[in-house]
């Protein structure tokens, strides 16, 4: 990893608990400064921020909660094409069963909005911007960094030449 990186992480996780007090905060003030937990973006996925639960990843499984994560540094990262692809897949998956997926990441705004946006894009046909848009309708906080944008715009090139076969 290189030096930026490690700086980028080690910064991530120094403010890891600051930001998520923040995130908490915001959830329980009232007033024009509240921001919602989580948001239903359509059928199949919800959007939110970190899951507070006490639960352990026994529990989670002995209820019947499957995880898949894909790691991504908080508030600098960028999700990998395969991620994207990874994270689309198990939402599609889920989809075909009838059942939800929750998205997230520590505060429900970036990370997890480009995820979700991916899945717009494959399931909408929706260009990188129109699955941007599409998802801060519903949850106007989001906030898709410029990188973040441009792989969305590599999985909807890659997702669009499949289609052309």
């Amino acid at each position: 990893m290189a030096a930026s990186a490690w700086m980028q992480a080690g910064l991530a996780r120094a403010l890891f608990y600051p930001t998520l007090l923040y995130t908490v905060f915001r959830g329980k003030v009232r007033g024009p400064a509240h921001r919602d937990w989580y948001h239903r973006i359509d059928h199949t996925v919800l959007l939110g921020a970190l899951p507070l639960r006490g639960m352990t990843h026994k529990e989670w499984k002995r209820v019947g909660v499957e995880q898949l994560r894909l790691s991504t540094v908080d508030m600098t990262g960028i999700p990998t094409l395969a991620n994207l692809h990874r994270g689309v897949r198990f939402a599609l998956k889920y989809q075909s069963l009838g059942h939800c997926v929750y998205v997230h990441c520590k505060a429900g705004r970036s990370r997890s909005a480009t995820m979700v946006a991916a899945y717009l894009m494959q399931v909408h046909n929706y260009s990188p911007e129109e699955a941007v848009r599409a998802i801060s309708k519903i949850r106007s906080h989001i906030y898709v960094r410029p990188g973040q944008l441009e792989i969305l715009k590599e999985f909807h090139k890659e997702i669009s030449t499949r289609a052309a076969r």
